[in-house]
């Protein structure tokens, strides 16, 4: 399996963009340099991320490889389907995954997302409106994007 990587800069920090073989595999925060690639899916996740950061997209449209278990898969679902610029709660989704008892596994699901702000976790908060943990809680990641979205709590 070919892998390959670059990191592109961001209003929330430098992200290491990963694919593996013709798919999208990974986005990660990182203090690592600004690197560069020829490699296909990488220049297009990058300008899409730019795209994104400018206002000018709303969602993507990427070949991912996603790689999580049946339930993971099925939170990481649910999460596509929120909408650009709204935000649900960690219940909405456990309800919406047809698990109404899982909200605690739906935060688990979100911590273990490999690809970030490609498969929206940024957009679940708590059912109080707060925004909890974020990507090995970066709340002010969250927060900015949000305000990408121009969502305000």
């Amino acid at each position: 399996m070919k892998s390959e990587s670059m990191v592109v800069s961001s209003p929330i920090g430098n992200l290491r963009i990963t694919s593996e073989e013709d798919f999208l595999a990974k986005v990660e925060f990182v203090t690592d340099k600004e690197s560069n690639s020829g490699n296909k899916i990488l220049q297009e996740t990058a300008e899409q991320l730019r795209q994104y950061f400018a206002g000018s997209r709303q969602t993507f449209d990427l070949p991912v490889k996603l790689n999580g278990t049946p339930f993971q898969e099925a939170v990481w679902a649910a999460l596509l389907e929120i909408p650009f610029g709204s935000t649900c709660t960690y219940k909405d989704i456990a309800d919406k995954i047809d698990n109404p008892k899982a909200v605690r596994a739906i935060g688990q699901a979100n911590k273990a997302n490999k690809l970030p702000i490609i498969i929206p976790c940024h957009r679940v908060i708590g059912k109080n409106r707060t925004l909890t943990g974020y990507a090995g809680k970066q709340v002010d990641k969250k927060e900015v994007l949000l305000q990408v979205e121009k969502i305000i709590l």
